[in-house]
């Protein structure tokens, strides 16, 4: 493709997108309907095809990354998204490793995975209330953004609502896999030891924030790794809607 042609499609994608925040719905539609159509995929979109196309996608992926991580093993077992030890934590667990003394840290860390795999079902309301949100400008940057951007318009919308939700149910599924009480013992025995490294008055705080932090990051890494497999792959688009929007 010519530079020239390339710059004509840009400019059409920008100049349908700024137009769209000031037409009616009926002209918004029109609008989608031409810059997709011109544009090469999609052809012939209407304004709900776009938004239930991008809905389908976004409804898969979400499905699929809760299925992948909020299960047992979802974290621990998985190298890509496991939840590692925080900051000095960690750098203490590498040490005490050597020694073969490691195994209170280690306990703490897949503690830490098993309350991440709890929480992750819990996201899937809010995940869901994003996606039936989604505006006709949303639906056209995603169907001509980049692999991951059904996957940023997630992190852009959720990731506050999330993090809120997610806290207190890190909190709960900590407890109960017993991580609290791990921690707490490890404090403890630290503050006994001479010269062992000593642990900050917000370090529980940071730990369970690293949780969170982490365990999300988890989620939008499958939501992510789903979006882009329907992008590129035939196959997984597996309703009419998809094919249109994406094929």
């Amino acid at each position: 493709m010519t530079d020239h042609k390339l710059s004509r499609r840009m400019l059409m994608i920008s100049g349908g997108a700024s137009l769209l925040s000031a037409c009616s719905s009926a002209d918004q539609e029109a609008i989608l309907g031409v810059v997709l159509g011109q544009t090469g995929g999609g052809v012939g979109l209407s304004q709900a095809d776009a938004a239930a196309g991008i809905r389908a996608a976004l409804n898969n992926g979400i499905g699929s990354a809760i299925a992948t991580v909020g299960r047992n093993g979802g974290f621990l077992d998985d190298t890509f998204i496991r939840i590692p030890l925080p900051g000095f934590l960690q750098d203490t667990q590498k040490t005490l490793a050597r020694l073969g003394l490691s195994g209170a840290l280690d306990n703490l860390q897949v503690q830490l995975n098993r309350g991440a795999e709890a929480a992750a079902p819990v996201a899937r309301d809010i995940f869901l209330d994003a996606v039936s949100s989604l505006t006709i400008q949303d639906a056209l940057g995603i169907v001509r953004g980049p692999s991951n951007a059904a996957t940023q318009y997630l992190q852009r919308t959720t990731t506050a609502r999330l993090t809120t939700l997610f806290r207190p149910i890190m909190v709960n599924a900590l407890d109960r896999a017993g991580a609290i009480q791990t921690f707490d013992r490890l404090v403890a025995n630290m503050s006994n030891i001479p010269l062992a490294p000593q642990f900050g008055a917000n370090a529980k705080d940071d730990l369970i924030d690293h949780g969170v932090s982490k365990g999300l990051d988890g989620v939008f890494y499958y939501i992510g790794k789903e979006e882009q497999a329907i992008r590129s792959n035939p196959l997984k688009r597996t309703s009419e809607i998809l094919r249109r929007v994406f094929g």
